[in-house]
């Protein structure tokens, strides 16, 4: 008999989304944001035109937002709208 998987995340109580609901849930949680940090600040306004900024920012931003977003699909609950507990 197969053992059930832990869910990293669960569906939020109100919205639509996750949140994290284990310690594995919480380091994709850490190096997303850890990830996105180190981008921002690495920006350096001398050495990057405005374009090339937002280029070198939020191309990176997009990509971890995605794969964030795929890895919350898999490891979490089904998303849907709620409003309130699960009855």
């Amino acid at each position: 008999m197969q053992e059930p998987q832990k869910l990293w995340f669960k569906a939020k109580d109100y919205g639509w989304g996750w949140q994290p609901s284990s310690w594995q849930g919480w380091l994709v949680l850490a190096v997303y944001l850890g990830f996105n940090f180190k981008i921002f600040w690495g920006i350096d306004s001398r050495l990057y035109s405005d374009r090339e900024a937002l280029i070198n920012f939020f191309l990176p931003l997009a990509v971890s937002t995605v794969i964030l977003l795929i890895v919350c699909y898999k490891k979490g609950e089904k998303p849907e709208w709620r409003w309130g507990k699960k009855k």
